[in-house]
């Protein structure tokens, strides 16, 4: 049985150029990680209907879930919704359900034309509720759309979670190894080969002490994952003796 899969679609020229720090691409991976939902794929796209349309139809197929941030607020470049309707073939309308939620959010007359703007919403998406600031995202087939926001993110993906079906989560083992990983490269290599359903990742460090190591091993088999993280450990022990003690010089 396949593990569900998701990827994002990063929106807004802020991030392109760099005036933003996205931060919601990391909250959204660990919680997907929670949910044993496999994050294959991140693209980040402008302020650009036809961008945001190519895009959306280009991972939609791909994956089980498709999220969007940014893009859906009261503003004249917040157009993901219009791209959203038109990716899909539906016309963008005025939600009732969104705007009762807005005018009970503001004080009366407080719901402005602008703040109309963010409940315009596809025909036949469903709402995502927001807890922080009340105007809603919403789902339409297997795309959610998100504010950009991130403590508005992170609350609507709690609001998207029990809709969402769950995968085993992947297990995970880290070993930190005190030497260069050109060192064990090769080695590493050969367990990873007679371990091809456990990923292992080598990450370099530099510190004051010079380069070391951490070795990730990740699975959804626990028997799996600690075999080889036996394996790797026995390893890593073994070749920091080798560079405490080297072999004599025969020569």
């Amino acid at each position: 049985m396949s593990e569900p899969t998701a990827a994002l679609v990063v929106i807004g020229d802020e991030i392109l150029s760099g005036r933003t720090a996205d931060r919601n691409i990391n909250a959204l991976a660990r919680f997907l990680s929670g949910l044993g939902i496999d994050f294959r794929e991140v693209r980040v796209v402008s302020d650009d209907e036809a961008a945001i349309i190519a895009a959306i139809n280009a991972l939609r197929p791909t994956v089980t879930y498709l999220f969007t941030t940014g893009g859906i607020g009261p503003t004249h470049d917040d157009i993901t919704a219009a791209a959203i309707a038109r990716a899909f073939g539906v016309p963008l309308v005025l939600d009732q359900r969104a705007v009762d939620i807005l005018a009970a959010r503001y004080p009366s007359g407080g719901l402005t034309e602008s703040r109309l703007r963010m409940a315009m919403i596809p025909e036949g998406a469903e709402l995502i509720a927001n807890p922080v600031t009340a105007a809603p995202g919403f789902r339409i087939g297997n795309v959610h759309v998100m504010a950009g926001v991130p403590a508005i993110m992170r609350g609507m993906l709690q609001s998207i979670a029990p809709t969402l079906v769950p995968g085993r989560v992947v297990l995970s083992e880290t070993v930190p190894a005190a030497i260069g990983e050109s060192v064990i490269a090769v080695r590493l290599g050969a367990i990873q080969a007679d371990f091809p359903d456990v990923a292992i990742g080598s990450y370099p460090q530099m510190g004051e002490r010079g380069f070391s190591t951490e070795l990730v091993l990740r699975s959804r088999d626990a028997a799996r994952l600690a075999a080889a993280t036996a394996l790797v450990r026995e390893l890593v022990d073994t070749a920091t003796r080798e560079r405490k003690n080297p072999a004599p010089d025969k020569g």
